[in-house]
């Protein structure tokens, strides 16, 4: 007997009912969403996944995502919040009254003293909009009118596999799909020869303290996994297994994925299994890679005056600027959503001279990749983002000086920035305390964060749902959040 009807015939009346319940809700899906991918007749011929129906909700401020985490995070107090009363408080004991029983990890609470580190960096208005900025982004004061700024982001989680889950997931517990597969599932695709959701992960200064990184990050969690980002690597192929095999010619790939193809569609046709239908079109996206990729990575032809924009290390495959240029690229190929995931940021020690590093680092690439979206029309309608997954302590943790402290992990508050589509330019919101512990003005929580960022794509995060677990989950959680209307064009 046949080993598939075997197993039907095999089945308990349970097992039975749990299929049945599946495959009509496979059924039932597939009207609802109208996509070719659920049908018999294979992928579309031109690649390209359409949006849902009634997608986007409303007309979209942008239409590309571009988010750039900081993994490790970075000391808002030392970047990007300026906080000169704490000079007065050098080395006394953070105020009971500021800390207020609040929960700290323990690589601090056995201390016998919290002593308030001030930044040692200076900090200087820029631009015509007065953004304060520190000394470390020399190039990103040169920005600072086109970015809103958000000294008041705060978190849930306090450790970094948690708290960076949350920003990718909008969940901590690992499974749920990323911010880049529910806008890919959402709104489709618009490029026929390239992923729709695409991730680096760069090389980072040797000398960092860095956390690992999981490709949770970037998964489709529950949803079908030709959701899930793509990881374009630094060293060697930049997309595993995509070449041809020595001795195979593109002939030859071609005829075995039709015959590949039509196996296939007969398996699908049998089963009913969409995720069928993803290896199809996985199979047939990984052949208009192989000529899409090596296009995309090579930069001959652009100018001497944007390679220099970007710094010294722009054409050195695996560098934060390298995978920045790419990311622009990769924009104006019609890829929705691209991450750059820079490692290094966990500074619990040595942090001035360790966060210098840093900066150097994403500092002159992320400004450029700003200002190259900016003058070739891009930014209009590319929302990009900067931050971590929390922020740092007022207090020292270890040894303390006045050139060198360290600063343990703060969910409480930190500041993350956007830029382009859907977001006011050379904007301030929020506040924080005189020590960047606690929030003293319009809160915002990473849920309206990421809220926010639907909204400038044209959606509403309360109506994009997918059934899983006898829930209809979202990216912002089962309760409300809402977009930050203060920072909205």
């Amino acid at each position: 007997m046949n080993p598939a009807l075997e197993y039907h015939h095999l089945q308990t009346r349970r097992q039975f009912f749990h299929g049945a319940g599946l495959k009509v809700g496979g059924v039932a899906l597939a009207q609802l969403l109208g996509q070719r991918a659920f049908s018999a007749k294979g992928p579309s011929s031109d690649g390209v996944h359409p949006a849902l129906p009634g997608f986007p909700h409303f007309a979209p401020k942008a239409k590309n995502l571009i988010y750039l985490h900081m993994n490790g995070a970075p000391a808002q107090m030392d970047l990007f919040d300026y906080k000169p009363e704490m000079d007065r408080f050098f080395d006394q004991e953070l105020p009971a009254s500021v800390r207020n029983n609040q929960r700290i990890t323990t690589m601090t609470s056995g201390q016998a003293r919290f002593p308030v580190a001030p930044s040692k960096f200076a900090f200087e208005p820029c631009g015509k909009s007065g953004i304060l900025m520190s000394e470390l982004v020399p190039h990103m004061k040169g920005i600072a009118d086109d970015v809103t700024m958000i000294k008041s982001v705060h978190t849930d989680a306090i450790n970094h596999d948690p708290a960076c889950t949350f920003v990718m997931t909008g969940s901590e517990v690992p499974g749920k799909p990323s911010l880049g597969s529910w806008l890919s599932y959402g709104l489709g695709s618009e490029s026929q020869d390239l992923p729709a959701f695409v991730v680096f992960t760069p090389t980072f200064p040797k000398a960092s303290q860095a956390q690992a990184l999981f490709t949770r990050m970037w998964s489709s969690g529950f949803l079908p996994s030709k959701y899930d980002g793509v990881a374009l690597r630094g060293t060697g192929d930049p997309v595993l297994f995509v070449k041809n095999p020595p001795g195979v010619n593109p002939g030859d790939r071609r005829a075995m994925l039709d015959a590949l193809g039509k196996l296939n569609r007969k398996t699908f046709e049998r089963f009913g299994d969409p995720e069928t239908q993803t290896r199809i079109s996985q199979y047939e996206m990984a052949f208009r890679m192989q000529s899409s990729v090596p296009e995309l990575t090579d930069l001959g032809s652009e100018s001497k005056a944007t390679l220099e924009m970007y710094g010294p290390n722009v054409s050195k495959p695996g560098t934060y600027a390298h995978s920045a240029i790419l990311t622009r690229r990769l924009i104006e190929r019609g890829v929705r959503t691209v991450q750059i995931l820079h490692r290094g940021w966990d500074q619990h020690g040595n942090l001035p001279k360790l966060i210098k590093g840093q900066c150097m680092d994403v500092d002159q690439p992320t400004a450029a990749l700003v200002k190259d979206l900016k003058q070739r029309g891009l930014l209009e309608d590319t929302l990009v983002v900067f931050g971590g997954e929390f922020g740092r302590t007022v207090y020292c943790q270890g040894k303390l000086s006045r050139e060198n402290y360290g600063r343990d992990h703060h969910p409480r508050n930190f500041c993350m920035w956007m830029a382009g589509g859907g977001v006011k330019a050379g904007t301030t919101y929020g506040e924080t305390d005189d020590f960047s512990y606690n929030i003293t003005e319009n809160p915002v929580h990473l849920n309206e964060i990421n809220a926010t960022i639907m909204h400038c794509l044209g959606i509403d995060n309360h109506r994009f749902t997918f059934p899983f677990q006898g829930l209809q989950q979202r990216l912002t959680g089962v309760e409300d959040a809402y977009p930050v209307k203060g920072i909205l064009a």
